[in-house]
Protein backbone atom coordinates (compact mmCIF):
# COMPACT_ATOMS: atom_id res chain seq x y z
CA UNK A 1 0.00 0.00 0.00
CA UNK A 2 1.27 3.46 -0.87
CA UNK A 3 2.40 5.59 2.04
CA UNK A 4 2.29 9.31 2.73
CA UNK A 5 5.65 10.48 4.14
CA UNK A 6 5.97 13.81 5.99
CA UNK A 7 8.64 15.65 7.97
CA UNK A 8 7.26 17.33 11.08
CA UNK A 9 9.12 20.00 13.06
CA UNK A 10 8.92 20.56 16.80
CA UNK A 11 7.52 24.08 17.12
CA UNK A 12 9.41 24.52 20.42
CA UNK A 13 12.73 23.13 19.15
CA UNK A 14 13.20 23.44 15.39
CA UNK A 15 16.10 20.96 15.41
CA UNK A 16 13.84 18.20 16.71
CA UNK A 17 12.19 16.51 13.74
CA UNK A 18 9.86 13.58 13.25
CA UNK A 19 9.35 11.44 10.15
CA UNK A 20 5.68 10.51 9.91
CA UNK A 21 4.38 7.73 7.65
CA UNK A 22 0.68 7.05 7.21
CA UNK A 23 -1.78 5.75 4.68
CA UNK A 24 -2.28 8.05 1.71
CA UNK A 25 -5.42 10.09 2.50
CA UNK A 26 -8.58 9.78 0.41
CA UNK A 27 -10.11 13.05 -0.83
CA UNK A 28 -13.59 13.88 0.44
CA UNK A 29 -16.28 15.61 -1.56
CA UNK A 30 -14.83 18.77 -3.13
CA UNK A 31 -11.23 17.77 -2.39
CA UNK A 32 -8.26 16.57 -4.43
CA UNK A 33 -5.26 14.45 -3.48
CA UNK A 34 -1.92 15.60 -4.86
CA UNK A 35 1.40 13.76 -5.12
CA UNK A 36 4.21 16.28 -4.47
CA UNK A 37 7.10 15.22 -6.68
CA UNK A 38 9.36 18.22 -6.04
CA UNK A 39 9.77 21.12 -3.68
CA UNK A 40 12.50 23.62 -2.93
CA UNK A 41 14.16 24.09 0.45
CA UNK A 42 15.84 27.39 1.34
CA UNK A 43 16.53 29.61 4.34
CA UNK A 44 13.14 31.14 3.61
CA UNK A 45 11.58 27.98 5.04
CA UNK A 46 13.47 28.62 8.27
CA UNK A 47 11.85 32.07 8.30
CA UNK A 48 8.45 30.38 7.91
CA UNK A 49 9.14 28.34 11.04
CA UNK A 50 10.51 31.28 13.03
CA UNK A 51 7.50 33.48 12.20
CA UNK A 52 5.05 30.56 12.04
CA UNK A 53 2.89 31.71 14.93
CA UNK A 54 3.07 35.42 14.14
CA UNK A 55 2.10 35.09 10.46
CA UNK A 56 0.20 31.81 10.63
CA UNK A 57 2.43 29.53 8.54
CA UNK A 58 1.84 26.58 10.87
CA UNK A 59 -1.86 26.81 10.10
CA UNK A 60 -1.86 25.83 6.42
CA UNK A 61 -1.18 22.14 7.12
CA UNK A 62 -1.94 21.52 10.82
CA UNK A 63 -0.14 18.77 12.74
CA UNK A 64 -0.70 17.19 16.14
CA UNK A 65 0.19 18.82 19.44
CA UNK A 66 3.34 20.93 19.42
CA UNK A 67 4.42 19.56 16.02
CA UNK A 68 4.20 21.58 12.83
CA UNK A 69 4.57 21.18 9.08
CA UNK A 70 6.80 23.86 7.57
CA UNK A 71 5.33 24.89 4.21
CA UNK A 72 7.43 24.81 1.06
CA UNK A 73 6.96 25.83 -2.57
CA UNK A 74 6.63 22.88 -4.91
CA UNK A 75 4.99 21.12 -7.83
CA UNK A 76 2.47 18.29 -7.64
CA UNK A 77 0.12 16.18 -9.73
CA UNK A 78 -3.54 15.60 -8.89
CA UNK A 79 -3.73 11.81 -8.44
CA UNK A 80 -7.29 11.51 -7.05
CA UNK A 81 -10.14 13.97 -7.33
CA UNK A 82 -13.58 14.52 -5.85
CA UNK A 83 -13.72 17.97 -7.44
CA UNK A 84 -15.14 18.02 -10.97
CA UNK A 85 -13.37 21.30 -11.85
CA UNK A 86 -9.88 19.97 -11.03
CA UNK A 87 -9.48 16.49 -12.57
CA UNK A 88 -6.82 13.84 -12.13
CA UNK A 89 -3.69 14.72 -14.11
CA UNK A 90 -3.63 18.46 -13.33
CA UNK A 91 -0.13 19.84 -12.68
CA UNK A 92 0.01 22.37 -9.83
CA UNK A 93 2.51 24.78 -8.32
CA UNK A 94 2.01 26.29 -4.89
CA UNK A 95 2.34 26.07 -1.12
CA UNK A 96 2.71 22.47 0.13
CA UNK A 97 3.97 20.70 3.25
CA UNK A 98 7.30 18.87 3.41
CA UNK A 99 5.55 15.69 2.36
CA UNK A 100 4.86 13.22 -0.42
CA UNK A 101 1.11 13.90 -0.54
CA UNK A 102 -1.44 16.50 0.54
CA UNK A 103 -5.17 17.18 0.38
CA UNK A 104 -6.45 20.44 -1.16
CA UNK A 105 -9.99 21.84 -1.35
CA UNK A 106 -10.25 23.84 -4.60
CA UNK A 107 -12.56 26.83 -4.83
CA UNK A 108 -12.89 29.91 -7.04
CA UNK A 109 -11.51 27.73 -9.83
CA UNK A 110 -10.23 29.43 -12.99
CA UNK A 111 -8.46 28.03 -16.01
CA UNK A 112 -5.07 29.03 -14.64
CA UNK A 113 -5.49 28.74 -10.87
CA UNK A 114 -7.69 28.00 -7.87
CA UNK A 115 -7.77 28.78 -4.16
CA UNK A 116 -7.74 26.27 -1.34
CA UNK A 117 -10.94 27.20 0.49
CA UNK A 118 -10.64 24.80 3.42
CA UNK A 119 -12.25 26.20 6.57
CA UNK A 120 -9.02 26.19 8.59
CA UNK A 121 -7.35 28.47 6.00
CA UNK A 122 -9.91 31.27 5.96
CA UNK A 123 -8.21 33.35 8.63
CA UNK A 124 -4.72 32.89 7.13
CA UNK A 125 -2.97 35.23 4.62
CA UNK A 126 -4.81 34.61 1.36
CA UNK A 127 -1.79 34.92 -0.93
CA UNK A 128 -0.60 31.45 0.12
CA UNK A 129 -3.93 29.79 -0.70
CA UNK A 130 -3.48 30.11 -4.49
CA UNK A 131 -2.40 27.17 -6.66
CA UNK A 132 -1.35 27.60 -10.26
CA UNK A 133 -2.68 25.12 -12.85
CA UNK A 134 0.53 25.11 -14.82
CA UNK A 135 -0.82 23.35 -17.92
CA UNK A 136 -2.52 26.65 -18.80
CA UNK A 137 0.74 28.61 -18.61
CA UNK A 138 3.29 29.46 -21.32
CA UNK A 139 5.79 26.75 -22.22
CA UNK A 140 8.79 28.76 -20.99
CA UNK A 141 7.21 28.99 -17.53
CA UNK A 142 6.36 25.29 -17.45
CA UNK A 143 10.03 24.58 -18.23
CA UNK A 144 11.18 26.52 -15.13
CA UNK A 145 9.76 24.28 -12.42
CA UNK A 146 13.00 24.03 -10.44
CA UNK A 147 13.47 27.79 -10.55
CA UNK A 148 9.84 28.29 -9.48
CA UNK A 149 10.34 26.03 -6.47
CA UNK A 150 13.70 27.48 -5.41
CA UNK A 151 13.69 31.08 -6.56
CA UNK A 152 10.35 32.52 -7.64
CA UNK A 153 8.72 32.81 -4.17
CA UNK A 154 11.86 34.44 -2.81
CA UNK A 155 12.31 36.74 -5.77
CA UNK A 156 8.62 37.66 -5.60
CA UNK A 157 9.30 38.85 -2.05
CA UNK A 158 12.38 40.66 -3.37
CA UNK A 159 10.22 42.45 -5.91
CA UNK A 160 7.63 43.43 -3.30
CA UNK A 161 10.37 44.96 -1.13
CA UNK A 162 11.82 46.71 -4.19
CA UNK A 163 8.34 48.04 -5.00
CA UNK A 164 7.78 49.08 -1.37
CA UNK A 165 11.02 51.07 -1.33
CA UNK A 166 10.35 52.71 -4.70
CA UNK A 167 6.72 53.40 -3.75
CA UNK A 168 8.00 55.36 -0.75
CA UNK A 169 10.80 57.16 -2.61
CA UNK A 170 13.26 55.07 -0.58
CA UNK A 171 12.23 57.13 2.47
CA UNK A 172 14.83 59.65 1.37
CA UNK A 173 17.67 57.13 1.53
CA UNK A 174 20.77 57.48 -0.63
CA UNK A 175 21.86 53.90 0.00
CA UNK A 176 20.12 50.57 0.58
CA UNK A 177 21.76 48.22 3.07
CA UNK A 178 20.83 44.54 2.62
CA UNK A 179 21.60 42.18 5.49
CA UNK A 180 22.43 38.61 4.41
CA UNK A 181 22.67 39.71 0.78
CA UNK A 182 23.87 36.21 -0.17
CA UNK A 183 20.41 34.84 0.67
CA UNK A 184 18.22 34.36 -2.38
CA UNK A 185 15.76 37.05 -1.31
CA UNK A 186 18.70 39.32 -0.55
CA UNK A 187 20.51 39.04 -3.87
CA UNK A 188 17.17 39.05 -5.69
CA UNK A 189 16.45 42.48 -4.20
CA UNK A 190 19.96 43.67 -5.00
CA UNK A 191 19.60 42.54 -8.63
CA UNK A 192 16.24 44.29 -9.06
CA UNK A 193 17.60 47.53 -7.65
CA UNK A 194 20.76 47.20 -9.74
CA UNK A 195 18.83 46.55 -12.96
CA UNK A 196 16.55 49.57 -12.58
CA UNK A 197 18.18 52.62 -14.21
CA UNK A 198 15.94 54.92 -12.18
CA UNK A 199 17.41 53.64 -8.90
CA UNK A 200 20.34 55.91 -8.03
CA UNK A 201 20.82 54.67 -4.46
CA UNK A 202 24.02 52.78 -3.61
CA UNK A 203 23.45 49.10 -2.97
CA UNK A 204 25.42 47.83 0.02
CA UNK A 205 25.34 44.11 0.73
CA UNK A 206 26.34 42.60 4.06
CA UNK A 207 27.46 38.98 4.21
CA UNK A 208 29.93 36.57 5.78
CA UNK A 209 33.52 36.38 4.52
CA UNK A 210 32.88 33.02 2.88
CA UNK A 211 30.11 34.41 0.69
CA UNK A 212 31.88 37.53 -0.58
CA UNK A 213 33.11 35.92 -3.80
CA UNK A 214 29.61 34.60 -4.58
CA UNK A 215 28.04 38.04 -4.10
CA UNK A 216 30.75 39.75 -6.14
CA UNK A 217 30.22 37.34 -9.04
CA UNK A 218 26.56 38.36 -9.13
CA UNK A 219 27.68 41.95 -9.73
CA UNK A 220 24.66 43.55 -8.08
CA UNK A 221 26.21 45.49 -5.19
CA UNK A 222 28.16 48.72 -5.20
CA UNK A 223 29.81 47.68 -1.94
CA UNK A 224 30.09 44.31 -0.18
CA UNK A 225 30.67 44.51 3.58
CA UNK A 226 31.77 41.57 5.72
CA UNK A 227 30.05 41.16 9.09
CA UNK A 228 32.17 42.82 11.73
CA UNK A 229 33.39 45.47 9.31
CA UNK A 230 30.23 47.60 9.27
CA UNK A 231 32.29 50.71 10.05
CA UNK A 232 33.24 50.70 6.36
CA UNK A 233 29.71 51.84 5.49
CA UNK A 234 29.36 55.57 4.78
CA UNK A 235 27.35 56.75 7.79
CA UNK A 236 26.91 60.23 6.32
CA UNK A 237 24.45 58.93 3.71
CA UNK A 238 20.80 58.34 4.71
CA UNK A 239 20.15 54.60 4.55
CA UNK A 240 17.26 52.17 4.21
CA UNK A 241 18.10 48.84 5.85
CA UNK A 242 16.47 45.62 4.64
CA UNK A 243 17.24 42.84 7.09
CA UNK A 244 17.22 39.28 5.71
CA UNK A 245 19.28 37.97 8.62
CA UNK A 246 17.11 38.47 11.69
CA UNK A 247 20.29 39.23 13.65
CA UNK A 248 19.37 41.76 16.33
CA UNK A 249 23.03 42.45 17.06
CA UNK A 250 23.63 43.46 13.44
CA UNK A 251 20.53 45.67 13.48
CA UNK A 252 21.77 47.37 16.65
CA UNK A 253 25.24 47.92 15.15
CA UNK A 254 23.88 49.48 11.98
CA UNK A 255 21.40 51.73 13.76
CA UNK A 256 24.07 52.98 16.14
CA UNK A 257 26.44 53.56 13.21
CA UNK A 258 23.90 55.45 11.08
CA UNK A 259 21.98 57.16 13.88
CA UNK A 260 19.24 59.39 12.52
CA UNK A 261 20.50 58.63 9.01
CA UNK A 262 18.82 55.22 9.33
CA UNK A 263 15.61 56.40 7.66
CA UNK A 264 13.97 52.97 7.16
CA UNK A 265 14.56 49.58 8.80
CA UNK A 266 12.55 46.66 7.42
CA UNK A 267 12.77 43.16 8.90
CA UNK A 268 12.19 40.44 6.31
CA UNK A 269 14.09 37.19 6.87
CA UNK A 270 15.76 35.14 9.58
CA UNK A 271 18.86 33.48 8.13
CA UNK A 272 20.55 34.17 11.49
CA UNK A 273 17.42 33.28 13.45
CA UNK A 274 19.21 32.41 16.70
CA UNK A 275 20.59 35.94 16.90
CA UNK A 276 17.07 37.30 17.22
CA UNK A 277 16.29 39.40 20.25
CA UNK A 278 14.83 42.62 21.52
CA UNK A 279 16.87 45.52 20.18
CA UNK A 280 15.29 47.98 22.58
CA UNK A 281 15.14 51.63 21.57
CA UNK A 282 17.48 52.40 18.70
CA UNK A 283 18.40 55.66 16.95
CA UNK A 284 16.81 56.24 13.57
CA UNK A 285 13.70 54.63 12.10
CA UNK A 286 12.00 51.98 14.22
CA UNK A 287 12.62 48.46 12.88
CA UNK A 288 9.33 47.08 11.56
CA UNK A 289 8.35 43.75 10.06
CA UNK A 290 7.81 43.83 6.29
CA UNK A 291 4.51 42.07 5.59
CA UNK A 292 4.40 41.21 1.88
CA UNK A 293 0.61 40.63 1.75
CA UNK A 294 0.07 44.25 2.84
CA UNK A 295 2.05 45.56 -0.15
CA UNK A 296 0.14 43.20 -2.45
CA UNK A 297 -3.18 44.43 -1.04
CA UNK A 298 -2.12 48.05 -1.56
CA UNK A 299 -1.16 47.42 -5.17
CA UNK A 300 -4.27 45.31 -5.84
CA UNK A 301 -6.38 48.29 -4.75
CA UNK A 302 -4.38 50.66 -6.97
CA UNK A 303 -3.68 48.48 -10.02
CA UNK A 304 -6.34 45.78 -9.88
CA UNK A 305 -6.23 42.25 -8.44
CA UNK A 306 -3.32 40.12 -9.57
CA UNK A 307 -1.32 42.83 -11.36
CA UNK A 308 1.32 43.14 -8.64
CA UNK A 309 1.90 39.39 -8.47
CA UNK A 310 2.18 39.18 -12.25
CA UNK A 311 4.85 41.90 -12.15
CA UNK A 312 6.58 40.01 -9.36
CA UNK A 313 6.53 36.75 -11.33
CA UNK A 314 7.90 38.45 -14.44
CA UNK A 315 10.72 40.02 -12.46
CA UNK A 316 11.38 36.68 -10.76
CA UNK A 317 11.78 34.93 -14.10
CA UNK A 318 14.24 37.58 -15.30
CA UNK A 319 16.42 37.41 -12.17
CA UNK A 320 16.20 33.59 -12.09
CA UNK A 321 17.87 33.49 -15.50
CA UNK A 322 20.78 35.46 -14.05
CA UNK A 323 21.00 33.24 -10.97
CA UNK A 324 20.90 29.95 -12.91
CA UNK A 325 24.61 30.07 -13.70
CA UNK A 326 25.45 30.20 -9.97
CA UNK A 327 22.94 27.57 -8.85
CA UNK A 328 24.04 23.97 -8.26
CA UNK A 329 20.87 21.89 -7.98
CA UNK A 330 21.08 19.05 -5.46
CA UNK A 331 18.32 16.45 -5.08
CA UNK A 332 17.27 14.97 -1.72
CA UNK A 333 15.08 11.87 -1.94
CA UNK A 334 14.70 10.41 1.52
CA UNK A 335 13.27 11.90 4.73
CA UNK A 336 16.38 11.25 6.85
CA UNK A 337 18.50 13.30 4.44
CA UNK A 338 15.81 15.99 4.46
CA UNK A 339 15.91 16.14 8.26
CA UNK A 340 19.70 16.44 8.14
CA UNK A 341 19.77 19.28 5.62
CA UNK A 342 16.96 21.04 7.51
CA UNK A 343 19.32 21.21 10.48
CA UNK A 344 22.09 22.47 8.20
CA UNK A 345 19.78 25.31 7.16
CA UNK A 346 19.06 26.08 10.81
CA UNK A 347 22.81 26.24 11.45
CA UNK A 348 23.37 28.44 8.38
CA UNK A 349 25.65 25.79 6.86
CA UNK A 350 24.12 25.69 3.37
CA UNK A 351 26.17 27.69 0.87
CA UNK A 352 24.15 30.19 -1.17
CA UNK A 353 24.82 28.47 -4.51
CA UNK A 354 23.28 25.17 -3.39
CA UNK A 355 19.77 24.68 -4.77
CA UNK A 356 18.10 22.06 -2.56
CA UNK A 357 15.32 20.18 -4.31
CA UNK A 358 13.38 17.48 -2.47
CA UNK A 359 11.10 14.62 -3.43
CA UNK A 360 9.64 12.26 -0.80
CA UNK A 361 7.61 10.18 -3.27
Amino acid sequence: MAQCTELWIDRNDYRNTRIVSSAVPVPKEGEVLVAIDRFGLTSNNVSYAVSGDMIGYWGYYPADGDWGKVPVWGCANVVASNCAEVPVGERLWGFFPMASHAILQPGKVRDDQFLDVAEHRKALPAMYNGYRRTGAEPDFLQAMEIERCLLFPLFATSWLIYDYLADNDFFGAKQVLIGSVSSKTGFGLAQMLHRDPQVTQRIVGLTSAGNVAFVERLGCCDQVVVYGEESGIDATLPAAYVDMSGDSGLTTTLHNLLGENMVESAMVGATHWEQRGDTGTLPGARPTFFFAPAQIAKRDAEWGPGVAMMKAMTASAEVAKIAQAELEVEWIRDPQALASVWNDLLDNKVSPNRGLMVSLL
